[in-house]
């Protein structure tokens, strides 16, 4: 018994693999968006041709299984394969409902950046940004001016401390030293010694301010360095042998806030820059992450309509072979398949019809037997009569009058010999009939074959015109010559019979296709007066015959005969017009020609 499975040709990468890599594909591209954006926003470029190459490899992977995978179903399109057209269509709906939902997404993705980028870029935040920088000059300007006015001719040696050391050797104390004026952070005074060193000589102010080495060795402000000068400007004073510096507050949220502003101002630059590379970025982003995840749907999708349309595409060619006569077939279907009760049903339906054709073919085989024993009983049956009959008469002739036995002597026996000559035929032809046939394996060019089997009857019959004019002369039937021999005569004597000897059998050749399968298909037309609608179910009903003489096997063998070989016989007919029989024989690949005829 054949079987056929329900699985469908194992794809380059399984279902199961396919829903792997989408999500290992999700989470490598939620890994590199974070890194992508956070690169991009940070400085407002293209990512490098190295960055580049890596985010496109995964696409191209993807194209190339998709390439193969609709590779696999174009090939059965054009090959018309069994579901293909089914699998198409599906695999169309899939996509465009992949479409339908991807399409609003992007859409909205993409005007809504354009627009935030837009919303942004309509901020002037270089007014913004240079208003707050003149403040902040301004500010700053303003504090120096205090500071210089501040310690222009004023007395600051009563606020200096000496250090620990100085004062032990001065042997003096801090006791009674006053506050620092509002304003000063620190101040502090550096002694240059013999060896060209400069030490700290007296200190006052937080600790944090304290400096080790005086920044400048003459008068003026100190240019501001940090974090030494965080929230600081420094004043040195110059004398004849020291350096004293003074510290002025303006406070930690102005190095602060002038970070913070130079910080937003690169930011709003790179929102600049965007704006210029936005459709790169677009490309970019949407080739990066969401393409690939598009090619995966459509792989997937083709990859589930392999899967759900293999039980279908199944059913549809058992459904064919059943069709076509093969009742052997059974379907396996998978563990939990949906469709498992329907094709558990086709192969218990299969299996009863099996078993009913062959109990009908068993009646059938019984009942045209007896049909074929009884024609073959009354067939013989009439010439036996006469052979009697005429044995009969010569025996009584003989004992009556032996000497005028040779009056009816010769037309006796030729009687007896005529009827058993028709004996002699009947019985072959039931042989051919009835013993197997095997199919020949030789090739013949069928038009040479009907050219010579129609040469004597031109002579015979002078009233019939052969027309072969479009008979191919290189094609070729796998059949041997006795074979066609006897197709060919049985048909055309019919047809000249038909035609009462007058008229024209025109025969022509044509090359068919039916199911994958290429056929010679011969015609045989003649002008006679036709086969009455009553009679054409019984042309290849054997022992039925319209001719006195005819034993009405002729068309039965004929048949029997392209049957054996794979092929068919069927004709058309109008009374009054004439009939055309038809034949189709297989023609193997690559043998149906001769190119040299």
């Amino acid at each position: 018994m054949k079987t056929v499975r329900t699985h469908p040709k194992q794809p380059v990468v399984s279902v199961r693999g396919l829903v792997l890599i989408y999500f290992l594909l999700c989470i490598l591209s939620v890994f590199f968006s974070r890194s992508f954006f956070s690169e991009t926003l940070r400085s407002g470029s293209m990512p490098s041709p190295l960055n580049l190459a890596v985010f496109f490899a995964i696409p191209a992977v993807l194209l190339v299984l998709l390439a193969i995978s609709a590779a696999s179903l174009v090939r059965d399109l054009i090959t018309q394969r069994t579901g293909s057209k089914f699998k198409a269509r599906l695999l169309a709906y899939f996509i465009v409902i992949v479409v339908f939902a991807a399409a609003p997404v992007t859409l909205v993705t993409n005007l809504g950046i354009r627009e935030m980028i837009r919303f942004w870029r309509g901020i002037d935040t270089g007014a913004a940004m240079g208003a707050a920088e003149s403040f902040a000059v301004e500010n700053y300007s303003l504090h120096s001016e205090r500071f210089e006015t501040m310690i222009r001719g004023a007395d600051l040696s009563p606020y200096l401390v000496p250090d620990e050391a100085a004062a032990g050797a001065a042997g003096k104390g801090s006791a009674g030293v006053p506050p620092l004026p509002p304003g000063i952070a620190a101040l502090e005074e550096f002694r240059e010694d013999e060896n060209g060193a400069w030490k700290s000589l007296s200190f006052a102010g937080e600790e944090s301010r304290r400096l080790a080495a005086p920044p400048l060795l003459y008068s003026g402000f100190v240019p501001r360095e940090l974090p030494r000068d965080r929230g600081l400007i420094r004043y040195a004073i110059r004398g004849e042998d020291t350096v004293r510096v003074i510290s002025y507050t303006i406070g930690e949220d102005f190095d602060r806030g002038m970070e913070a502003m130079q910080n937003e101002k690169a930011h709003f630059e790179i929102i600049d820059s965007l704006r210029i590379n936005y459709q790169r970025l677009m490309i970019f982003f949407y080739g990066v992450f969401f393409f690939p995840s598009l090619l995966m749907t459509i792989i997937i999708a083709i990859s589930f309509t392999r899967r759900v349309t293999a039980p279908i595409v199944e059913l549809t060619e058992a459904t064919r072979r059943v069709a076509e006569g093969d009742f052997s077939i059974q379907i396996l279907a998978r563990r939990g398949d949906e469709l498992g009760l329907l094709i558990r049903s086709f192969n218990s339906m299969v299996h009863d019809l099996e078993k009913s054709r062959e109990a009908l073919f068993k009646a059938e085989k019984i009942t045209i037997w007896q049909n074929m024993a009884q024609q073959l009983a009354h067939e013989i049956k009439n010439p036996l009569t006469p052979i009697k009959l005429s044995a009969e008469r010569v025996l009584r002739r003989w004992r009556g009058d032996p000497g005028r036995i040779g009056e009816i002597l010769e037309n006796s026996m030729l009687a007896i010999i005529q009827e058993t000559e028709g004996l002699s035929t009947l019985l072959t032809e039931f042989r051919t009939l009835s013993k197997p046939m095997e199919p020949s394996g030789t090739w013949t060019r069928i038009r040479e074959a009907a050219e010579a089997i129609t040469a004597p009857y031109t002579v015979s019959y002078p009233g019939v015109r052969f027309d072969t004019e479009y008979m191919g002369g290189g094609i070729l039937v796998k059949m041997d010559q006795h074979r066609v021999s006897q197709v060919l005569t049985n048909l055309i004597i019919n047809a000249i019979d038909a035609m009462n000897g007058k008229g024209v059998i025109e025969l022509r050749t044509d090359l068919v296709k039916k199911r994958e399968i290429r056929y010679c298909r011969l015609s045989i037309k003649d002008t006679g007066k036709g086969i009455p609608a009553e009679e054409s179910s019984l042309v290849f009903t054997p022992y039925y015959t319209t001719k006195e003489s005819g034993t009405g096997l002729g068309l039965p063998i004929v048949e029997r005969i392209i049957g054996d070989h794979g092929g068919a016989i069927w004709f058309d007919s109008r009374e009054g017009t004439g009939t055309t029989f038809f034949i189709d024989l297989p023609i193997e690949e690559g043998g149906g020609t001769d190119s040299g005829q």
